[in-house]
């Protein structure tokens, strides 16, 4: 088969040009599906750590650049092994489903929710000062201990700690999440 191209038919020339512009506009859409992939968790509808990282880069420009007051929360489900360990993976998964539900509904909808991974989520509160994001924070304990959780006819109380810092202008992602982190062991411990 030849595939030189014959410059001197421009109805040839044209053909191509169609031709290799559906597979950039196919390839650049792959790109981006790749992209999202990449940035989302394959278990719960949510941001992953590196989609979280994104959302965090932004926000923490946002507070340099305006002085916005803005939060993290460290969310921690309670119990998640010994829930995998006596009713298996798929009732944990389930658990994480509905936590990561809960916590979506709970915040609004300019927030930034996202799976850190096992048993971890955070939180991205835009302009919310410290008392929002600490009665955010209670909120969401309270509401997802006041949830049911029922997996193949058991119930099982779900429960989470939520550690909360608060952005600062120059903090980085790692910076940030270390304190959220901190914060969120600082209410284990002191449960």
């Amino acid at each position: 088969m030849d595939t030189r191209l014959d410059c001197s038919d421009p109805a040839q020339l044209m053909a191509t040009i169609g031709e290799l512009r559906g597979e950039v506009a196919r390839l650049e859409g792959r790109v981006k599906e790749l992209d999202q992939l990449a940035h989302l968790d394959s278990l719960v509808p949510l941001p992953n750590r590196r989609g979280l990282v994104r959302q965090l880069e932004m926000l923490i420009s946002r507070v340099d650049r305006y002085g916005d007051s803005a939060a993290m929360l460290f969310v921690d489900l309670d119990g998640l092994k010994m829930l995998n360990d006596s009713l298996g993976h798929t009732a944990g998964d389930a658990a994480l489903i509905q936590v990561a539900l809960l916590l979506i509904g709970g915040v609004r909808a300019s927030d930034t929710v996202a799976r850190l991974g096992g048993d971890e989520f955070a939180i991205l509160l835009d302009r919310a000062d410290e008392a929002i994001a600490c009665e955010t924070a209670e909120r969401l304990v309270n509401q997802i201990a006041e949830s049911s959780f029922r997996h193949e006819g058991i119930n099982m109380p779900l429960s989470v700690a939520i550690g909360v810092t608060m952005i600062e202008k120059g903090d980085n992602p790692v910076t940030v999440m270390a304190r959220a982190d901190q914060a969120m062991y600082r209410v284990k411990a002191a449960a």
